[in-house]
């Protein structure tokens, strides 16, 4: 069974907007990119600084302390420094209220940057 949770109404996102929420003691990030909604772990496996705080290009969300960048929809690295993709979690609109199911996406950490 999936343990799904409620974090905010949709209409509070603008596209390519995110915020940071902590559900069930874990730190995420959600937003909104211009394919769709996306929530991932909310510090960089480089720097670990708050990815909520970075800038949403498109897909890439890019770290605000050293550049790295990630792809919203699965969390694989697209820029160095780092090398270890973000944990993903699956997202749904339900009754026009955003929900989020922790760890239930495809985390890939680990992944290494072509070329590592």
């Amino acid at each position: 069974m999936q343990d799904w949770h409620r974090i905010a109404a949709a209409a509070e996102f603008a596209e390519n907007g995110m915020r940071a929420f902590v559900l069930a003691g874990r730190d995420i990030v959600v937003g909104r990119s211009r394919e769709g909604w996306f929530a991932l772990d909310d510090l960089c496996t480089h720097g670990y600084a708050r990815m909520s705080e970075g800038r949403l290009r498109g897909c890439r969300l890019i770290c605000p302390l050293h550049g790295a960048s990630f792809d919203v929809r699965d969390g694989r690295v697209l820029g160095a420094p780092a090398t270890a993709a973000l944990g993903t979690h699956e997202v749904r609109v339900l009754d026009e209220f955003v929900e989020v199911c922790l760890g239930s996406g495809a985390p890939v950490a680990g992944t290494p940057l072509a070329g590592s």
